[in-house]
């Protein structure tokens, strides 16, 4: 018991670490694409949620979320970061929720059936569409002329430009996830078996 809490705890710190530098520095989380950054540093959440359980998972995206916040102040990579990613709501929650439901629903596979497999890639990704649809659906709700104004469109546009940002953006950060989150976790569960009990 002592040294499974020690090695979650170690493996905690270790995807904290990595969150934190995927937050600061540049193309190891987001890729900027000047209009919106497409996101890959999900991928660290959802696996902690898979490895590590639920509550890790949101405590892994609380520090993404946190890191948000300082990267919109610090080193903006998108022409609306410092106005809407500098908002809590929009950049911590859906972070949490991502590490929240991830980890719920791999946790449901692996008690109830015997496709862990399939549970991670489920996981993923309801996990990665979770962060684009609560982040794009916050933004669109809180800041609509905000948005229409930087991207210079019209409000009733703006739903159709979410969902072109959706099938550019959010559709390949899912199957990005799907692949890469259940290689890793799968991986780190071989090696130290007695996490997923």
């Amino acid at each position: 018991m002592q040294r499974r809490k020690a090695y979650k705890t170690a493996i905690l710190g270790i995807l904290i670490a990595i969150i934190l530098v995927q937050s600061m520095v540049p193309m190891l989380g987001y890729i900027p694409t000047g209009f919106v950054n497409i996101t890959i540093i999900h991928i660290t959440v959802i696996v902690a949620a898979i490895v590590l359980g639920p509550k890790d998972g949101a405590i892994v995206g609380l520090v993404w979320g946190i890191g948000t916040i300082i990267r919109a102040f610090t080193s903006p990579t998108s022409i609306i970061d410092t106005t809407v990613f500098t908002n809590p709501v929009v950049a911590v929650l859906p972070r949490i929720a991502v590490g929240l439901l991830a980890g719920w629903i791999y946790l449901w596979f692996r008690n109830h059936t015997q496709k862990k497999v399939l549970g991670m890639a489920i996981a993923s990704a309801v996990g990665s569409l979770t962060n684009t649809v609560l982040v794009l659906g916050l933004m669109r709700v809180m800041y609509a002329s905000t948005m229409a104004q930087a991207y210079a469109t019209q409000t009733d546009l703006l739903n159709k430009m979410l969902l072109v940002i959706v099938g550019t953006n959010g559709v390949p950060e899912m199957i990005v996830a799907i692949i890469l989150a259940p290689a890793i976790s799968t991986a780190i569960l071989k090696t130290n078996k007695f996490l997923d009990n």
